[in-house]
């Protein structure tokens, strides 16, 4: 049993799902391993992680507008420190997850035909955000 971890930055630009599929991927085969688990775990509370369709971009519009339709940036929030959008920031990685499991097979991410792999960054600000990326496998 062999295992490999790794951290990636994702430099958002804002709000937004940015889609991180490629560099997870091609880390991921430089490991060499034929068959294994991926663990890919974002280290903040106002981002998460999520498998979407990456074909159609108007399906990450509507998941956008949904989740800010879901938590509003004017709500009643007692807890602000950070700005309007930093209760609701927190409210939308409550309701998606910072923890992503995905298998591998043939030194390759079984992922559907459309899935992507995306950080959702639910802050209005640019930020640097950090993926951990853990492979156990063989």
């Amino acid at each position: 049993m062999k295992q490999s971890v790794h951290q990636i930055e994702v430099s958002t630009r804002g709000q937004g799902l940015y889609e991180v599929t490629s560099t997870i991927s091609d880390w991921t085969e430089r490991q060499k391993m034929q068959a294994g688990l991926l663990t890919v775990f974002c280290r903040h509370t106002s981002a998460s992680l999520l498998i979407q369709e990456n074909a159609d971009p108007t399906v990450r519009g509507d998941i956008e507008a949904y989740f800010n339709r879901l938590a509003p940036e004017n709500g009643p929030y007692d807890h602000d420190a950070e700005g309007p959008d930093d209760m609701p920031a927190h409210l939308k990685t409550a309701l998606t997850q910072v923890q992503l499991s995905i298998p591998l097979m043939n030194r390759t991410l079984v992922l559907g035909t459309w899935q992507g792999i995306y950080l959702f960054e639910h802050r209005v600000r640019p930020h640097r955000r950090q993926i951990v990326l853990h492979l156990i496998g063989d």
